[in-house]
Parts: structure tokens; C-alpha cells; sequence
């Protein structure tokens, strides 16, 4: 703990130039009095920190001295400040861990490479969370974070599609997708597969550990999901006839309906007939009636008369009174 703190006073100052014994007693959360041992310590150990006596004084090192980071380019600093998102290190229980070492990134970067550093985080901020959502909850990433590091297998209480079930599994990886964290994890002897974190209710460390196949590949493994996953969920098709007005709201509503729009191509001005892929005909109901008048879908017979039958319920609803 003690040559942790040494280090980081020592950052601090190479870092931030001058500062009061108070100053780095409130950044390292320690008593005056310790800052000054700790100044001592370093000094004894042949760190060149100079003292400023009196009201304004405070500490600081020999000009020039410093410590670097060998082979690190500009460009490289400035990916390393842009990769480090503070709010998913925060939820893996890494943020204090992140905000050090990007602390003694910036400590040992050359003086014409700090600054230039320290603008990232003042022009670029990557937000990882979709529109109108919120993160999802994750009371147990921390846990699932460490039994990842670790090869422990955990139990879970997870609640799925077709009902909450309790399973032993070896978690391989995490991602975080638009907000949402995502584990994949095996049942011990079978293939991996895919559980949101937030549909964690219960986990249990079980003290056991598991061999990592060697083979296994988190962004190929992640990368194959979602396609079959995006392939298995839009199983149907329907044709619809789109108004240059609804073409870009039609588009909008997802990746892959934007890509089969994009592939029918036509005459941007006119009514244009086009086949979309659906999920089913009661979602695509949902969807398509936000649309309103913008739309008409051609087929299937099941879609329009849901349509016909959704709008019908609806012009009741809004029928003058008598």
C-alpha cells in the first residue's frame, strides 16, 4: 500500500508540475503529515523532489527529470486515452484501477505528447448506450469480470425466454452491446452460448476452476452469434408499398430491413414496392403501424388483415362521440 502510494505521489507530481502538501494529501487521501514522510522517503531514496518552504510552498521535482514509456508514439497515447471508457471500467469494479494507469501513462509521456494527450478526453467521448435506454443493470459484473480472469465456474439463477433456471457454467468472455453486457459461458461439456447479464438473478461463486479452451475465440465467437442470431430471428418476409415521405422512418427500423431497402433501390420520388424481412406478423404489425399512411403492406394476407383489423380497433377508439 505504501509503495503504491509512493509511486503515485511521484506521478503527481511529474504529472501536474508544483503542489501543496495539502493538495496531494487530499489526491492520495492521507494526512499532511504522511505526505511528508512520504516526500522524505522519496527524497531518500534519490528522487530529486525539491521543497518550497512557507504559505505557498509545496513540492516539486528537478526539472527535467522524469520517467519514461520506451516506443510509445503519439498516436498510440491518444488510443490509449480513447479506449479507456470510464463507465464500462466502473462496472467491471475497474474505474480506480483505469483512472491510475492512465495517470501514469500521462506521467511518463514525453512533455510535447501530454497535452496533446489530455485533449482527448475534452474532444472525443464514446457513449456506448443506445437512445432512450438506460445501462442495464449489472449488480453482478464485477463477480462474473473475476471469474472470467479466474477460469471459475459459477452458479446462476437465470431467468431466459422459456422459464428461470439454475445452471453451472464456465463464463469465456464478456461484451457490452448498446449498453447491455453479454457472458458467453458453457455448460460444463457443451457449447457456448450467449446470457445477458441483467438476466442474472442470483450467482454463486463455486470455488471450482475450469480449463479455458485454447481454441476459443471471443470476437469470431461473438461475430458468429449475432449473425445466426440476426438470421434465425427474421424468418419471415412481407412486401410493402413505402411513400418517398416513409422511406427513411421504414429504414430506420432496423439494420436489416435498412439493408433490404438499400439493395431494392427504385425512384426515391415515387410509391415503391419493396420486401422486408419480419421477425412475425404480429411484430411487424407493431412496427409498420407507426408508420401510419406511409406504408401499405401488399403481403401477407395475415399482415394486412391484422393491419386492417389493429387500424379498425383504433378508428373506433377515436369515433365522435353519438
Amino acid at each position: 500500500m505504501r509503495a503504491s502510494r509512493l509511486v503515485s505521489l511521484l506521478l503527481l507530481l511529474q504529472t501536474r508540475g508544483h503542489l501543496t502538501a495539502p493538495e496531494l494529501a487530499t489526491e492520495l487521501e492521507v494526512s499532511v503529515r504522511t505526505v511528508y514522510r512520504d516526500v522524505d522517503e522519496l527524497s531518500a531514496s534519490g528522487v530529486p523532489v525539491w521543497a518550497d518552504r512557507g504559505r505557498l510552498g509545496g513540492f516539486q521535482l528537478q526539472p527535467g527529470w522524469r520517467t519514461r514509456v520506451d516506443g510509445l508514439t503519439a498516436p498510440e497515447a491518444r488510443a490509449v486515452f480513447l479506449a479507456g471508457l470510464p463507465g464500462p471500467a466502473a462496472q467491471l469494479g475497474l474505474g480506480e484501477a483505469m483512472a491510475s494507469a492512465q495517470l501514469k501513462l500521462m506521467a511518463a509521456l514525453p512533455d510535447g505528447w501530454r497535452e496533446d494527450a489530455q485533449r482527448v478526453s475534452s474532444r472525443f467521448h464514446l457513449d456506448p448506450i443506445d437512445w432512450y435506454r438506460g445501462p442495464a443493470a449489472t449488480d453482478h459484473l464485477p463477480a462474473i469480470a473475476q471469474a472470467v480472469w479466474n477460469e471459475h465456474r459459477i452458479a446462476v439463477r437465470y431467468d431466459s425466454w422459456n422459464g428461470i433456471a439454475d445452471r453451472t457454467l464456465e463464463p469465456l468472455g464478456l461484451v457490452l452491446k448498446a449498453g447491455t453486457w453479454y457472458m458467453a459461458a458453457a455448460v460444463p461439456g457443451k457449447a457456448p452460448r450467449t446470457y445477458r447479464l441483467s438476466n442474472v438473478m442470483e450467482l454463486r461463486e463455486t470455488g471450482e476452476r475450469f480449463r479455458r479452451p485454447k481454441s476459443f475465440d471471443l470476437a469470431a465467437y461473438w461475430n458468429d452469434s449475432t449473425r445466426r442470431f440476426e438470421s434465425e430471428l427474421y424468418r419471415d418476409r412481407a412486401v410493402v408499398r413505402v411513400s418517398p415521405r416513409g422511406w427513411k422512418p421504414l429504414r430506420s427500423l432496423s439494420a436489416a430491413v435498412a439493408e433490404a431497402l438499400d439493395a431494392a433501390g427504385g425512384n426515391a420520388s415515387a410509391w415503391r414496392e419493396v420486401t422486408i424481412p419480419i421477425e412475425s406478423v404480429e411484430h411487424a404489425a407493431g412496427q409498420l403501424l407507426r408508420l401510419g399512411a406511409e406504408v401499405q403492406v401488399v403481403e401477407p394476407v395475415a399482415l394486412r388483415r391484422l393491419m386492417r383489423t389493429t387500424i379498425t380497433k383504433m378508428a373506433s377508439l377515436y369515433a365522435p362521440p353519438g
